[in-house]
């Protein structure tokens, strides 16, 4: 099963790897065509009721393969305002061929007459809440009558990322889905048929380009509402905190602040003013800090420990303390690594190691990136926590699901690229689910790395990749 949200990641994934949307709308059209002989016989009538977007793009396609049927085609709307240029394109192709098609601009001069059977292509898996005008009469005058609907991709007032009905949904008798079910599908009293459209497993498998579009912003949102992120590092390292802070603001984190021993506080400011400290007496992070480092970590959505921390055997003790007292969300990173095999804790970790600490922390490695996968999947399965595995491809698993990206160059080999990793991958673990965080900021990091190196090349300095994070987390 899959949500409309992630459909629409799939999509522009599929799109990125070589296979267009407008390839996937003919397999779609082709589709609904095949469901609809499936239900009627050569010579029915058949009135298509298609929205603006791509899932009445869809259903333009399917009537091109239809005329051995007595076909009938409503646009609701202005032919002028369908939303995407291959749905456009496929109402051009109609009206060239002269097909029976009509512009409803409005509930008033709705006409749908009584055919054998009506195609629901009105709104997609992209919509969500209660039908309006026009689709509220059509969808009450198709249910209203005795005549079969098949509805395309999901009944039009089905939300596809929670399953639920509106209360003036299209009543389906059947649905042709593309790719893979939906969420409410099975709790349809209709016929449900999963066409494969011909879309990629890699679109499942690697990040891509798709994956950024869960990167959104409420525009009434105000300060903090978009992430509050606690570096816990520094001690023996001064560079690794500060490099993790700035990531994560330039990620999209509202506000971050750096816990680290008074040895370091001042060096680390210096680095940026939009930084705030929050201090522990001392050159080094000891057991007497954790009760003061889990106070502070409780005011934020989560903590980024681990750079510039050291592996001092009281500090490790304060780590593991931490974070076995913590119950939110924590990127792990560096020496902090070492604490989380055998680890009870509450929190929910995104580990981020190399394939060297990987292999320290018991986990084991390949050289082919598939065989990785299987072995990554394996140990965070094991260890119960998110891993996001660097290398020439990054492998992200939670031992349910496993991603790869294939973002970053060697220049990144230089130091400090995984202080950046651990920062991106912090602002965007405060807003979104563990492996789609991970996910997001393996690609993120790798390809603002790509930015950087087309310009500097091996000369490339982790430090350089901050003004190009926000270029990396752009879909297009």
């Amino acid at each position: 099963m899959i949500t409309g949200t992630e459909m629409g990641v799939v999509d522009e994934n599929a799109a990125a790897l070589g296979v267009p949307r407008k390839q996937l709308m003919e397999s779609s059209g082709h589709a609904v065509a095949r469901a609809v002989r499936g239900v009627v016989d050569p010579g029915s009538s058949v009135t298509v009721v298609a929205g603006r977007g791509n899932n009445g793009g869809d259903a333009l396609v399917a009537a091109r393969f239809l005329d051995d049927y007595d076909l009938r085609v409503l646009l609701l709307g202005r032919a002028e305002t369908i939303t995407t240029d291959i749905a456009r394109e496929n109402w051009v192709a109609l009206k060239r061929n002269e097909y029976d098609t009509e512009e409803v601009r409005d509930s008033s001069a709705l006409r749908l007459g009584d055919p054998d059977l009506f195609v629901d292509a009105m709104l997609g898996t992209g919509i969500s809440g209660s039908l309006r005008e026009p689709a509220a009469s059509a969808a009450h005058t198709m249910n209203d009558s005795d005549v079969p609907v098949l509805s395309v991709d999901v009944p039009s007032g089905l939300d596809a990322d929670t399953g639920t009905l509106a209360a003036n949904a299209v009543a389906a008798d059947h649905v042709v889905t593309f790719h893979d079910t939906k969420p409410g599908l099975p709790d349809l009293d209709a016929t449900v048929t999963v066409a494969d459209i011909g879309i990629p497993e890699a679109a499942e498998t690697f990040v891509e380009r798709g994956d950024l579009l869960r990167l959104s912003r409420d525009p009434a949102s105000h300060k903090g509402q978009n992430g509050e992120v606690l570096v816990i590092g520094g001690g023996p390292y001064v560079g690794a905190p500060a490099l993790a802070a700035q990531a994560a603001l330039r990620a999209g984190a509202d506000l971050v602040r750096v816990t680290c021993p008074t040895s370091v506080a001042h060096e680390i400011q210096g680095y940026r003013e939009d930084i705030i400290l929050r201090p522990m007496e001392g050159r080094k992070f000891e057991p007497g800090h954790v009760g003061p480092v889990l106070e502070f970590a409780s005011e934020h959505d989560v903590v980024v420990i681990g750079p510039g921390l050291g592996s001092d055997d009281e500090t490790l003790e304060a780590t593991r303390a931490i974070l076995d007292g913590y119950g939110g969300r924590a990127v792990v990173d560096a020496d902090a690594l070492q604490v989380v095999p055998g680890l009870d804790t509450d929190a929910t970790l995104v580990c981020t190691p190399h394939q060297g600490e990987l292999v320290e922390m018991g986990g084991e490695t390949a050289e082919d990136w598939e065989d990785r996968t299987d072995l990554v999947a394996s140990f965070a399965a094991e260890l119960g926590h998110t891993l996001l595995v660097k290398g020439r491809y990054d492998v992200v698993s939670d031992g349910d699901r496993t991603r790869v990206s294939r973002t970053g160059n060697a220049g990144m080999t230089v130091g400090g690229t995984g202080d950046v990793l651990a920062g991106v991958t912090g602002a965007l673990f405060a807003r979104h689910a563990p492996l789609d965080a991970a996910a997001m900021a393996a690609y993120v990091n790798g390809r603002a790395g790509d930015i950087v190196h087309e310009e500097r090349g091996d000369g490339l300095m982790a430090s350089d990749m901050f003004d190009a994070i926000p270029d990396a987390m752009r879909v297009d």
